[in-house]
């Protein structure tokens, strides 16, 4: 007997979830078009423009803790971390990127609570400019058929 796949289509249908992005200030212009996209996004997979909350925090280490913030309200059905850290010539690059990733994977597990995380990680700018639009709307895919499949397990 062979399993059924349930999530080979996923469920993008976003009418009456509620979701939350947060959006690093830092390399503004970047994650402003990441979040351009994504909320573009939503509208069309269409998450009600009231439904959908837009936090901006300075950086990409700060985007974890708003996340737990969010989470622990209970409001929220999916979360989006927005945010973009280009390689530098120091160690720095790879403290943020790590620790904002496994900061955004531990609230997600903690709290039950899907997070799409795009929060790009490249060598330089032009990488960044040519990955925005597509990982904003992936980000808000992601955030959407989650939700609808955590809902569907419970």
């Amino acid at each position: 007997m062979q399993a059924a796949d349930t999530g080979s289509a996923g469920d993008l249908n976003g009418e009456g979830l509620r979701i939350a992005i947060v959006r690093a200030r830092f390399n503004d212009a970047l994650t402003r078009r990441l979040a351009q996209a994504c909320l573009g996004e939503l509208e069309r997979l269409d998450v009600d423009a009231q439904d959908i909350r837009h936090l901006v925090v300075p950086g990409a280490l700060e985007i974890p803790l708003a996340l737990k913030a969010l989470a622990e309200s209970g409001e929220f059905d999916a979360l989006v971390a927005l945010g973009c850290v280009i390689r530098g010539e120091t160690y720095h690059f790879e403290l943020v990127a790590n620790e904002c990733g496994a900061g955004i994977t531990r609230v997600g597990l903690d709290h039950r609570v899907p997070i799409a995380n795009a929060v790009l990680t490249v060598e330089n700018e032009a990488q960044a400019w040519a990955r925005a639009d597509d990982k904003g709307r992936d980000a808000a895919r992601v955030a959407v058929e989650m939700a609808n499949l955590l809902d569907d397990l419970s």
